[in-house]
């Protein structure tokens, strides 16, 4: 437990040669973004995933089937906005290849100018529950977690992908070590998980008992300030923001 413990503390606050330097805990801001933004979408627009792609294409099967309360063109518009965006975040990253600082600033720039566009509109809408808004939203916030997960995959920081808990929850349990001590990553991808709850848990209060604007701008903060925060320390230079 001890390790364990050790292992959080350092990818929370990580020491001065850490070869990923502060990526793990703005990665781990982005994590509680994914769960913020998923909670916005499947509570508020229709129960569909606009990061979280393994369940919307299982939504997207139970849709085809005749499942009622589902929409099969919501998870089809949804999967093509998200892989549109991965798809430019990939080309984006081929840009700042070479300093994963620049890169995540950079990335989290132009996903802020995404997220505030979709809370301009969230804001100014009418109605959110006809078609045209909640499509256009649902793209918006596509486009934004495709791009995310493209630049964060350029990173290359394991057990952190910010989106995908599968894998990670799978090394938990397959990388333990006999008699019951933490194997190595194990402590990241538990916070990472966490991470992942505590966005869903905000988002999910938020959207029960307030509203998805305020869901919405608390994601836009936090990815305004992981964008800050990169852009600061990789001004600052060091060997983690090396590719």
């Amino acid at each position: 437990m001890r390790k364990l413990l050790v292992d959080a503390a350092r990818t929370l606050v990580p020491s001065r040669g850490d070869r990923h330097g502060p990526l793990p805990p703005l990665l781990l801001t982005l994590t509680v973004v994914t769960g913020l933004v998923d909670a916005v979408s499947y509570l508020g627009l229709g129960e569909v995933f606009v990061a979280n792609m393994t369940g919307n294409i299982v939504l997207m099967g139970f849709a085809l089937a005749g499942a009622e309360g589902l929409s099969a063109p919501a998870s089809v518009v949804s999967t093509a906005a998200f892989f549109t965006g991965a798809t430019a975040g990939g080309r984006f990253g081929l840009r700042f290849a070479s300093h994963r600082g620049r890169l995540l600033a950079a990335g989290t720039v132009l996903q802020t100018v995404l997220v505030a566009a979709v809370l301009l509109m969230a804001v100014l809408a009418p109605d959110r529950t006809g078609d045209p808004v909640r499509y256009t939203l649902i793209v918006g916030l596509g486009l934004a977690m495709g791009f995310q997960n493209a630049v964060v995959r350029r990173l290359g920081v394991p057990d952190l992908t910010t989106t995908v808990l599968t894998q990670t929850l799978t090394g938990i349990a397959a990388d333990s070590e006999p008699g019951g001590g933490a194997g190595p990553g194990r402590a990241r991808r538990i916070l990472s998980v966490l991470a992942m709850l505590l966005g869903a848990l905000a988002g999910g209060a938020m959207l029960v008992h307030v509203d998805l604007i305020l869901a919405l701008g608390v994601a836009l903060a936090l990815i305004a300030a992981v964008s800050a925060t990169a852009g600061l320390l990789a001004s600052k230079g060091g060997e983690w923001a090396e590719a």
